[in-house]
């Protein structure tokens, strides 16, 4: 029984939009913060946003003002709205819980409890 599981990876063209999907487990929803990680060919992992139980929000600095993580509770899903896509923003999204207590650590792989499978995201100039 997967924890997390997403959805939504594509290809689509530079400037363009897609808007990732992480269905978590009610356990995992109701007790982890939830974000996403990424992962480029020849570069480490790098943790893109994240989101708490109490809406509290993070990004790391190159996506700001272009990404828009949310949760819906009743659905379970955390999303992760990624508009004005460029070609460095390819690679495996991978979906991330970290334990609440922990969050503050949501950029590090090292604070994941559980991992989704990955999607791929494409983006061609």
């Amino acid at each position: 029984h997967a924890q997390l599981v997403e959805s939504g990876g594509g290809s689509v063209q530079a400037g363009e939009s897609l808007t990732l999907a992480c269905v978590a487990s009610e356990y995992v929803f109701s007790r982890f913060c939830i974000g996403w990680f990424r992962q480029a060919p020849g570069k480490e992992r790098e943790g893109v946003a994240n989101i708490a139980n109490t809406g509290t929000t993070r990004y790391v600095d190159s996506v700001k003002d272009r990404f828009t993580i949310s949760r819906d509770i009743a659905k379970n899903t955390v999303y992760l709205q990624m508009k004005s896509l460029t070609p460095e923003d390819s690679g495996t999204y991978i979906c991330a819980a970290i334990y609440t207590t922990y969050c503050y650590r949501w950029a590090q792989q090292g604070a994941v409890n559980y991992w989704g499978q990955g999607t791929q995201v494409t983006v061609s100039s």
